[in-house]
């Protein structure tokens, strides 16, 4: 069977920069893959504050400009990517852009800007991108869309696993054995970095997040807090679900640092440490309640899981289970998601549904993504 070599690009919601994976894959179901070369850009804090400002509301000519900006910037990362791989232009039979979330209500609407055309006109390539939007049309949330990767390319042959990503959302796809994409289950479990991120850039304006986990690890959490935060409906809600900034916003972020300075007087390490705390105990509130299958191994990957704090308060609330890095098993876990939307992009080329229908709750499987020639 043929092989398709493509460049996948995320953005994600803590708006720590662009992910690009160059991937070669042959096949389907078994897919079998190759992962080329991998980079990750940083956003300036520059661009890091256009992207805050436009998800926060403003004018419909920032929104125009930053769509046509962010192509740019995503074209470049991919061009960087392409370069490392080695693999000659004409080879590349597309790039797979995930863009970045501006907002996304799940049973509404959904919006990812980056601007195709852009993207195709500085590398030549044909893009493949905006892949929520056929999902919703379809009756799903737009989200998880990397479950069917999960499925596909890391399921264990033998055994139930859960791969719990930690990017600005925590989401977890619960896996059955040997890749059966019709027993796969997902749903995002609440914040991942995007709080943490959040509350570390307000508090400290030099810092782009908590390097290390160093200010949350001399900081204290504080239970109450997080105790009464778990309180909102989100958690409560079954899967199908999905969340974004649209719920942890900049509002909420400012809320928790209210709160955690009226109520306790904390200072700005216990204020981080909080925020981890929460990201932990959101995942753990959810396997509880919502993950009857057999899973005894949990695979982390995203930004988050970089974030040894964070890893270990995880590893606190899910004890018991057996929880490792993604890394372990296949390669740096913060290219998994570019990887998948290449696989969503190849999934498009080859005419084959990208949508999982039990994770998004769609009315069947779908094709993802809008095609754009080079």
């Amino acid at each position: 069977m043929e092989t398709r070599t493509l460049i996948g690009l995320m953005s994600g919601t803590s708006l720590d920069g662009i992910s690009a994976a160059v991937v070669r894959f042959r096949g389907y179901n078994p897919v079998s893959f190759e992962l080329l070369a991998f980079t990750s850009t940083s956003y300036t804090k520059a661009e890091r504050e256009r992207l805050a400002r436009v998800l926060n509301g403003t004018t419909p000519a920032d929104y125009t400009r930053i769509n046509f900006e962010l192509g740019e910037w995503l074209a470049k990362a991919a061009i960087q990517a392409h370069a490392e791989s080695g693999v000659p232009r004409s080879d590349i039979a597309a790039i797979a852009s995930h863009g970045q979330t501006v907002w996304h209500e799940p049973g509404h609407s959904t919006w990812q800007t980056g601007e195709s055309a852009v993207i195709a006109e500085r590398t030549g390539i044909p893009v493949i991108s905006d892949f929520r939007v056929r999902d919703m049309a379809a009756g799903g949330h737009g989200a998880p869309l990397v479950p069917i990767a999960d499925a596909l390319l890391f399921s264990s042959p033998t055994s139930w696993r859960a791969l719990q990503n930690i990017g600005g959302i925590g989401n977890v796809t619960v896996l059955p054995p040997k890749g059966d994409v019709s027993g796969v289950r997902a749903f995002d479990t609440g914040p991942g970095a995007v709080v943490i991120d959040g509350v570390t850039r307000a508090l400290r304006p030099d810092l782009p997040y908590d390097v290390d986990g160093r200010l949350a690890r001399s900081g204290k959490p504080n239970a109450g807090i997080v105790a009464e935060l778990l309180e909102h409906p989100y958690f409560a809600a079954a899967p199908p679900k999905s969340t974004g900034r649209e719920l942890f916003s900049t509002a909420y972020i400012e809320n928790v640092i209210k709160r955690c300075r009226e109520e306790s007087k904390c200072t700005d390490e216990d204020v981080i440490a909080t925020a981890v705390e929460l990201t932990a105990a959101s995942i753990a509130d959810s396997y509880r309640r919502f993950m009857p299958e057999p899973v005894s191994e949990i695979l982390l990957s995203g930004g988050g899981a970089k974030n040894p704090v964070l890893v270990e308060a995880t590893r606190r609330h899910l004890e018991g289970k057996t929880v490792r890095a993604f890394d372990e098993l296949f390669f740096d876990g913060e290219a998994k998601e570019a990887v998948a939307f290449a696989l969503l992009g190849y999934l498009h080329l080859i005419r084959q549904p990208g949508n999982v229908p039990g994770a998004t709750g769609a009315r069947g499987p779908r094709i993802l993504g809008k095609y754009t020639p080079a």
